[in-house]
């Protein structure tokens, strides 16, 4: 069965069709990775996104229960040059067609994905439709048309947590971390636990009285959508920061960022990858870094909120990560957690961990 992807602008790319046969509308973006699907389709920070991959093959590997990093897949839809039909791997306990069939997702192949990326990084991302149902592009064009898009949208409130509950308590913690979940990926709680840490998950929308009970420190995770958008969360930022530690990753960077007074804006087609160079810019070194967000924090907003750029993006110079010690505050932009990507960042865990502990005693 053949497949469409439409474009705001009136482009359109023709494959074939893979996964779920639906029609889903999103915005387009590409992520840059050579392998970690599985754990791009279940990031929630993909939420109402179409994602291209730039790398030919994927589905190579198939999918396993070990790999998802949330309990579903979130994308809108999943584009790539060739899909594998026949996974070949010990850890393979699945195919991708069938994982995007149980979870409603269209895909398709057989599509041009350099000349597609190469228009998104041109033209900037930008509404779409995808469809492998047939339906007939007037309608697919209506569909797109009445799409919000991501500006101004608080998906954060929408992939997280409804419930607060535990997910690690040592018998002797050594520290008692509140993650405030707009999105959060399993294994930034994996590594918190690892590391000794009581890890009490929260729902982002929920007052800063209950992020900060029996906390002695907070954790922002990363989410989807616009982080201006979520003002009652900012709100509730301001009340808590200063009281605890907080640390903060990607949209936790943003919501940060954005309680102190500074100030956000949407990149053009945004950072999606496992190849990110970022320098830490107190010790030189440079790390590559797994990047997914489509909004970045202003520089100069920043620091005039009294707080330090401690790291930058090496492609386009955007802030990557701050610290504000007055308001006990610590943030990237990227993801330590590395899942999928490399592992060049993950003593950032440990560092918050020290940050936090050098607080609280």
């Amino acid at each position: 069965m053949g497949a469409i992807l439409l474009l705001e602008d009136g482009r359109r790319f023709e494959g074939e069709a893979f996964g779920a046969t639906a029609t889903r509308v999103g915005e387009v973006v590409f992520n840059t990775a050579m392998t970690g699907y599985q754990e791009v389709l279940t990031d929630p920070s993909y939420a109402e996104q179409v994602v291209v991959m730039t790398f030919p093959h994927i589905g190579n590997y198939g999918v396993n229960e070990q790999d998802p990093e949330s309990d579903r897949v979130h994308v809108s839809g999943f584009v790539a040059r060739a899909f594998s039909r026949a996974p070949s791997s010990w850890r393979s306990e699945g195919g991708l067609h069938h994982y995007l069939v149980n979870f409603g997702v269209p895909g398709m192949h057989g599509v041009d994905t350099r000349a597609l990326v190469r228009h998104i990084r041109t033209r900037g991302a930008m509404k779409c439709v995808i469809s492998t149902d047939g339906t007939p592009e007037v309608e697919l064009a209506r569909q797109m048309a009445e799409w919000p898009g991501m500006e101004g949208r608080a998906l954060a409130t929408e992939v997280g947590t409804r419930r607060s509950y535990l997910f690690a308590e040592p018998e002797e913690p050594v520290l008692r971390v509140s993650v405030v979940d707009g999105g959060c990926k399993q294994n930034i709680l994996r590594l918190l636990a690892e590391r000794g840490c009581r890890v009490a998950v929260h729902p982002i929308d929920a007052p800063a009285s209950v992020w900060l009970d029996g906390a002695d420190a907070l954790f922002v995770s990363n989410g989807p959508g616009d982080p201006a958008a979520l003002t009652g969360v900012i709100a509730e930022l301001q009340k808590a920061v200063g009281q605890v530690p907080a640390l903060g990753i990607c949209l936790g960077h943003q919501l940060l960022a954005l309680s102190l007074g500074a100030t956000t804006y949407k990149l053009k087609f945004g950072h999606r990858g496992t190849n990110h160079p970022v320098r830490d810019e107190r010790s030189g070194k440079v790390e590559i870094t797994s990047q997914n967000h489509g909004f970045a924090v202003e520089r100069e907003s920043l620091t005039a909120t009294g707080a330090e750029v401690t790291h930058l993006n090496l492609n386009d110079h955007t802030v990557s990560g701050f610290v504000h010690p007055g308001k006990r505050v610590m943030a990237v932009q990227y993801h330590p957690e590395a899942c999928p990507g490399p592992h060049d960042s993950q003593h950032l865990i440990d560092r918050f961990v020290r940050f936090a502990q050098d607080w609280v005693q």
